[in-house]
């Protein structure tokens, strides 16, 4: 396995966790609100009926997935000559 291959695998396995997350939170926030759209998320705050503990978690969950994505990207293109 080359090191670009462990690079890919890494990336794969955190977009897809990343996408998996924001399918739940999509599905809790229209839970809260049955309106809302992914768009609609990226403005949370907007919306009071969002600003719940469980609704909080996971989104934080989400942020912490894609920080570590944004991360890993950054980490290869200073590792990539």
């Amino acid at each position: 396995m080359t090191p670009d291959d462990v690079w890919n695998d890494i990336e794969r396995a955190l977009d897809a966790l990343s996408q998996q997350q924001e399918q739940r939170v999509l599905s809790l926030a229209r839970r809260l609100r049955g309106d809302l759209t992914a768009e609609d998320l990226r403005n949370a705050h907007d919306f009071r009926e969002l600003d719940d503990p469980d609704f909080h978690y996971e989104d934080g969950t989400l942020a912490g997935l894609l920080a570590a994505l944004s991360a890993v990207r950054a980490r290869r293109r200073e590792a990539t000559p």
